[in-house]
């Protein structure tokens, strides 16, 4: 009982006081996929930005992305664009660059991974994916987004469990679609019209 008291004591002495903030509450600042000729097919900032600071840090991103070697790492300082100590972690699949915008607490490694769970997943939704699929299903390529990032974190690495997700909500989004069209229900789509006997 006494050591009941001494935590609920030592808690409610605490209870005010708050961890130290930073200055940026996301660790992953930006998500950008983006074409061999500079432009965003995808982009998803978790750091207050403008549409002109947006597409001016692509344009940037693209000029610096495109005049690296293959040798060099996939490390990018990105601090001109983001906070100091920010950087952008890329990798390029075919005609896309893959670029997530990261403070400083957060792993490159990491972020590597993460591109390519995010690129397996797109993938296999797509059934192949190529940059039409980005461009023309941005709706779904931005549910799968937000199933593995929210605010800046990612929550989610696990491909099952993702593309389990992003099949519920296209389901759900087919279903509220037939309901608002007037559509009927797929047990009786295969019926002909009239009445029933």
């Amino acid at each position: 009982r006494e050591i009941e008291l001494h935590l609920y004591s030592r808690a409610r002495a605490n209870r005010w006081r708050l961890p130290a903030a930073r200055t940026s509450a996301a660790m992953i600042l930006a998500v950008m996929v983006v074409n061999n000729f500079g432009r965003g097919r995808l982009l998803k900032f978790y750091s207050q930005r403008t549409a002109e600071q947006q597409q001016q840090v692509v344009k940037d991103l693209f000029n610096v992305l495109s005049a690296r070697t293959d040798g060099l790492s996939n490390f990018v300082d990105a601090s001109k664009w983001f906070e100091p100590g920010t950087r952008v972690v890329y990798r390029q699949y075919a005609t896309l660059y893959f670029c997530v915008a990261i403070d400083a607490s957060e792993s490159e490694l990491g972020m590597l991974d993460f591109i390519q769970v995010f690129v397996e997943v797109l993938d296999r939704h797509f059934k192949n994916v190529c940059e039409l699929d980005v461009i023309f299903n941005s709706e779904q390529v931005h549910w799968i987004l937000d199933e593995m990032i929210t605010g800046g974190l990612v929550l989610e690495t696990n491909i099952q469990d993702i593309l389990d997700a992003v099949e519920s909500q296209a389901r759900l989004a087919r279903q509220s679609g037939d309901s608002v069209l007037g559509a009927a229900p797929p047990a009786a789509a295969g019926r002909p019209p009239g009445p029933t006997t």
